[in-house]
């Protein structure tokens, strides 16, 4: 049954991911009887979910509505915007719309997934109106730290919405439009009921800053440097990489460009009609035979990822490319929270190598693709909106962002969380309900609830170590041969100690059950793990997870 149906006049907002976070931005809007969705994007895992690389929202709501699903409407090319797509559409199978460099990134998703020739994929142009039900979208060009960001101008029956997606005020972005404030005031002036806002930046004083100050930073600076050069940024920062290739030009370098990543958004780049003037690259090989001040290395890596091109330079296992004492390591990017701890280690690995490491904490080279005070300031007096909704930040992000539009002039403003059903009205924003919201992951190649029990008992054996117990029990109940026992990653000053202490709490506790619950494969399973772990707290303060292979000896065959 259909959440609210044709008739229902209400106009609704509901963010299943991205609102008390910031990633995995899935966003709903609901009005008569249908819904848009805006952008379906993931994060990255942290220690949370170990051997785990990425995380999406859980789309099980509007997956039982996607009858009523209109379609995806998608922002711009950035992971949190686009990234979950290949793995979690078929849940709600849905046409998507997007714009043409965007449309190359996705399309690449696509492709790699098998899904190229299920998803229907709509190319739009910007300024240029199209309908999905009730709703008449219109893409309006931003500046962002990638191609073709772009708020959403979303007409309705009960009034007009701007989804802001990602942006920034940069009157020399490099690439895309300067700031658009004509387009903007013109859009508050025709009346504009909601505001949905990005947050991310809303701690910050002033201006992001423009892309041009930061290339003309960058040039200076590697003006001065011998040695070979690496900068280290985010891959979809397409104006970075433009950027990049002028410090090459200018310090007559030879560039190179290392990771999947950084080709796939150079290729889409230049197929969209970007990185027009871009210099000839040179292939990694060759780079490792010409003079070190002659190459210029641009590469993932920007946040510590391991398995990135930077972090394999920096341990030495590269296949052809090192660094060596007096060489630079440029990171032109922001720490995004929570990776400090890794770049952290990267920057001292380079350093205890003696490699000069330049972050944006020691030079000016870097600017945020955010919008800072001052420009949230601008464009909440352009726009005017009744209504604001942050969104795209933490939750602090997100009632920081809904006090400061309120001291804009802002009449309602409304911090949300994911799951709440908000109805707009132009008396306010209102939470009516709450729909289920969760977590997937993607664990090896399989697409799973966060919770599973594979990922709790892989957290429990990273944090408590892990005992397998193998049984043989004979068909009266008796434990036939010696339990045999596997350790995993649990402390103790006398192995052997503790290898027997086990196994005896295992036949000890087996022999004191009945002959009848000796017959239950999981009456015995639950004796041996109890009996185990009580010996763990007690003896090294561990609590470890436990399997228990049981064979019974009827069902062993004799050769």
């Amino acid at each position: 049954m259909a959440y609210f149906s044709t008739n229902d006049d209400r106009l609704l907002f509901l963010p299943l991911g991205g609102s008390g976070e910031i990633g995995m931005n899935l966003n709903l809007y609901g009005h008569k009887g249908k819904w848009l969705m805006v952008d379906c994007g993931m994060s990255f895992a942290d220690d949370h979910f170990p051997g785990v690389d990425l995380v999406f929202p859980d789309p099980s709501f509007i997956a039982s509505e996607k009858d009523q699903l209109l379609g995806l409407v998608v922002t711009h090319g950035h992971e949190d915007h686009i990234g979950a797509i290949p793995y979690i559409w078929d849940r709600f199978e849905c046409p998507i719309y997007v714009t043409a460099f965007t449309a190359a990134l996705v399309r690449d998703k696509l492709q790699e997934a098998g899904l190229t020739d299920r998803v229907e994929l709509h190319v739009v142009k910007a300024d240029e109106a199209f309908k999905l039900g009730s709703f008449e979208i219109t893409y309006l060009a931003l500046a962002h730290s990638i191609a073709e960001g772009h708020g959403l101008v979303i007409k309705t029956g009960k009034g007009t919405l701007f989804h802001t997606g990602d942006w920034k005020l940069d009157d020399n972005p490099l690439i895309g439009p300067v700031c658009p404030s004509a387009k903007l005031k013109a859009l508050g002036e025709g009346g504009v009921l909601a505001l949905v806002g990005d947050s991310t930046n809303v701690f910050n004083l002033g201006e992001s800053g423009s892309e041009l100050a930061v290339r003309d930073s960058l040039i200076a600076l590697c003006k001065e440097m011998t040695g070979r050069i690496i900068i280290t940024t985010f891959a979809s920062n397409v104006a970075r990489l433009d950027t990049v290739g002028e410090v090459a030009r200018q310090t007559g370098r030879h560039l190179v460009l290392l990771g999947r990543s950084m080709q796939r958004i150079s290729k889409a780049a230049m197929e969209t009609g970007y990185l027009s003037n871009f210099p000839p690259m040179m292939n990694e090989e060759d780079a490792a035979h010409i003079p070190r001040d002659k190459v210029l290395i641009v590469c993932t890596g920007c946040q510590g990822e391991s398995r990135a091109a930077l972090s394999r330079i920096a341990r030495d296992e590269h296949r052809h490319l090192t660094l060596s004492e007096g060489d630079n390591v440029i990171f032109s990017s922001k720490i995004i929270p929570g990776n400090e701890l890794t770049l952290g280690q990267l920057f001292n690995t380079l350093a205890a190598n003696k490699i000069n490491v330049i972050t944006e904490k020691d030079e000016f080279v870097h600017v945020s693709g955010h919008p800072a005070q001052a420009e949230l300031a601008k464009m909440y007096e352009w726009t005017r909106p009744k209504v604001a909704i942050p969104v795209h930040g933490e939750a602090r992000h997100l009632l920081k962002h809904a006090a400061f539009a309120r001291a804009q002039g802002v009449k309602h403003a409304l911090a949300p969380k994911n799951g709440d059903v908000i109805e707009i009205t132009s008396e306010g924003a209102f939470v009516v309900d709450e729909a289920p919201v969760g977590r997937l992951i993607l664990d090896g190649d399989v697409v799973t609830e966060a919770g599973n029990f594979a990922v709790t008992e892989r957290r429990r054996a990273s944090q408590q170590g892990f005992v397998t117990v193998s049984l043989i029990i004979a068909d009266d109940g008796v434990v036939s041969a010696e339990p045999q026992l596997a350790i995993l990653g649990l402390p103790a000053k006398i192995p052997e100690l503790l290898y027997d202490t086990l196994l005896d709490a295992v036949e000890g506790a087996i022999e004191r059950m009945s002959s009848k619950k000796r017959q239950d494969n999981n009456s015995v399973e639950e004796t041996v793990r109890v009996a185990i772990r009580r010996i763990c707290r007690s003896s090294i303060g561990k609590n470890p997870g436990v399997g228990v292979l049981i064979t019974r000896q009827d069902e062993i065959e004799f050769a």
